[in-house]
């Protein structure tokens, strides 16, 4: 895996790119759902979603902001996963990557809503 350079994170590996590929062809219903009212710039700010970024998957990122925006669901309560997802914030914030996480949830709540929150951070970070 390469160092940062020149303020761009360490490259993925072509498993994890194939990964992503995957993921963006396997998302689940609550991220389906926010992807409807990110994609097109429909927040204001331009999203990609299953973003590789070095060893990890985003669900999705904002280039822009540096923003990553991740659906949680039960499993990151369970095992060994919030440690993993610990050390995951830990090397993303190296990379100057910030973190909001979503509950599936709520995303399956009030989709307009969550969309509308990421909107606002957004707004507060341009």
């Amino acid at each position: 895996m390469r160092s940062m350079v020149e303020g761009y994170p360490t490259l993925p590996s072509p498993t994890t790119r194939a990964r992503a590929r995957q993921l963006r062809r396997e998302m689940s219903l609550p991220e389906v759902l926010l992807w409807r009212l990110l994609r097109n710039k429909g927040v204001g700010f331009r999203f990609r979603r299953q973003h590789p970024v070095g060893p990890y998957i985003l669900d999705f990122y904002c280039p822009e902001l540096r923003l990553a925006v991740e659906v949680d669901g039960i499993g990151h309560d369970m095992g060994d996963r919030p440690e993993r997802d610990k050390a995951r914030r830990a090397w993303l914030a190296e990379q100057w990557i910030d973190i909001v996480s979503v509950p599936a949830a709520e995303v399956l709540r009030d989709v307009a809503a969550v969309a509308d929150a990421i909107r606002r951070i957004c707004l507060e970070r341009g």
